[in-house]
């Protein structure tokens, strides 16, 4: 892709920007809530919980916008949510300061694998169709459940329905931007939004010296590790190697790497590509010309560091919205990314089978001795 930013135009912005806010909506909506349940669980003080929103979110927001403007791509970066699933479970029974000393010892993990190499061989032996197929699988569990919300607020999800398909017809670019104004304006009118109550406030990071234990690194920092790369770097970096782009993880998973070990003091578990909110980013609908599509990753850096700057006031303002909203959204904005990826597999006649098998694999999500869906697809 060409690195020249001439030829940008005032609309070049409005539609990357627009998937770029729903993908971080999405992002702390959907899944941050884990975050503060994990802090919960480890009974972190107010300040010690504020600081790891604070880095999470700067922390992917600065490695995120680098990739994507060093690279010329929509390369989104997020924090491990199966890897906050994860530390909810052990972070009751571990001391911080040696959970700190864990989320250490990964980062270093990632920086290897990242400098030796060995991953990007490991995407490219993944042909084409499965890819897809994985990755068809992984999302399809978002617009089943865009559908799936009618039955629980039947009138705000049959408006968002209704409002996408009537854009969609007149004003596809724009589509995804009806739906959220409609949608917020229906939740204020419903009062079922309060921003009177909203009082910003600045995080204030905590440091944490980190403590190395045996027990540490095979408890926390090594089953962290194994649950990242599997259910997180490998289906990002087939999210973007299914829209057509070709930047080496190497680098991807070393710059996540090295912002993870950075962040890690101050409560920042592991950094990684995003995938299901990357795949809003990376598709047509983002911007017809994928040259300018990584202006959607710059957008979502810019997002994700004013939200860590304001910390636990601003990223609780969205995890307060209706999930059958944020469901119906993330479907929406999916649609096309679905059907690239199931068409991309069925594509080729030699793989069709064995891409479906990975397909219904990865959708039934089983999870098998701590790991995904995604893996066992």
């Amino acid at each position: 892709m060409s690195r020249s930013d001439t030829g940008l135009r005032v609309a070049d912005f409005i539609s990357p920007s627009i998937s770029a806010l729903i993908s971080v909506i999405v992002n702390y909506a959907g899944t941050f809530v884990l975050v503060f349940q994990a802090a919960q669980l480890a009974q972190l003080s107010a300040a010690q919980t504020a600081s790891w929103v604070w880095s999470v979110s700067i922390g992917v927001g600065v490695t995120g916008a680098w990739l994507s403007y060093r690279y010329r791509e929509p390369i989104v970066t997020a924090w491990s949510t199966p890897g906050v699933a994860f530390l909810a479970t052990v972070m009751p029974f571990t001391p911080y300061g040696e959970v700190i000393g864990a989320y250490v010892m990964c980062a270093i993990g990632f920086i290897v694998l990242g400098v030796c190499g060995a991953f990007e061989r490991l995407v490219r032996l993944i042909p084409g169709g499965i890819s897809a197929g994985l990755l068809a699988g992984i999302l399809l569990q978002f617009g089943v459940a865009t559908f799936g919300g009618v039955s629980v607020e039947p009138l705000l999800v049959i408006t968002l329905l209704v409002t996408y398909a009537v854009l969609r017809r007149f004003t596809s670019r724009y589509a995804m931007l009806g739906v959220l104004l409609v949608g917020m304006l229906l939740l204020v009118g419903e009062e079922r939004i309060d921003l009177q109550s909203l009082h910003l406030q600045l995080a204030v990071p905590v440091f944490e010296m980190p403590q190395f234990s045996i027990a540490a690194l095979l408890g926390v920092a090594l089953p962290l590790f194994v649950i990242t790369l599997t259910g997180q770097y490998i289906p990002g970096m087939l999210v973007l190697r299914n829209d057509g782009f070709k930047t080496s993880a190497n680098p991807i998973i070393t710059a996540t790497g090295f912002g993870s070990l950075i962040m890690a003091p101050f409560g920042a578990h592991a950094f990684n590509v995003a995938a299901i909110t990357a795949a809003i980013c990376t598709g047509k609908d983002t911007h017809q010309d994928p040259s300018k599509r990584y202006i959607a990753g710059l957008v979502c850096g810019g997002l994700y560091v004013t939200v860590g700057i304001f910390g636990v006031t601003l990223a609780t303002l969205f995890m307060i919205l209706p999930r059958p909203f944020i469901t119906a959204v993330a479907g929406l904005a999916l649609l096309g990314a679905i059907g690239t990826s199931l068409s991309n597999a069925m594509a080729d006649t030699r793989t069709r089978e064995t891409a479906l098998i990975t397909f219904l694999a990865t959708a039934a999500n089983v999870t098998l001795l701590g790991v995904g869906g995604a893996f066992w697809g």
